[in-house]
């Protein structure tokens, strides 16, 4: 179970969704939707400006204090451009959804003492594990 699920109120937690996007046919619009229906603080964070539940997509890449956690909506192959943005963070955890997955990315995640997660954040949050 993860290491926040339950410990603190949605409102206290901080979350960041990388890879956002403006569609809502998207995962990751989905995510910040739900996340924001859940209570929790949600930063989106993506390549297009636009809105995701109506809540800014940040472009700028911030780095508020205190991320709890950073749910990853960015494929393999582009993780690189985002590394050095997602370890500035310091997340707790980083949720790997399907098609994130990256070994190399998750040793140096383990290794900075970071948990990393391989799951789907809209499945956690519908069964209450996240």
């Amino acid at each position: 179970m993860p290491i926040f699920a339950g410990m603190y109120p949605p409102e206290a937690r901080t979350v960041v969704v990388l890879g956002a996007s403006p569609n809502p046919d998207r995962y990751s619009y989905m995510a910040v939707q739900r996340l924001n229906s859940a209570g929790f603080s949600v930063i989106p964070v993506g390549l297009r400006p636009g809105l995701a539940d109506g809540i800014p997509i940040h472009t700028d890449r911030p780095v508020p204090q205190h991320v709890d956690t950073v749910t990853l909506y960015i494929g393999p192959a582009n993780q690189k451009d985002w590394k050095d943005y997602l370890f500035s963070l310091r997340p707790a955890r980083v949720i790997f959804n399907p098609g994130t997955d990256n070994p190399a990315l998750w040793n140096e995640l383990l290794e900075a003492g970071i948990e990393p997660v391989e799951a789907c954040t809209l499945v956690m949050l519908s069964t209450g594990t996240f």
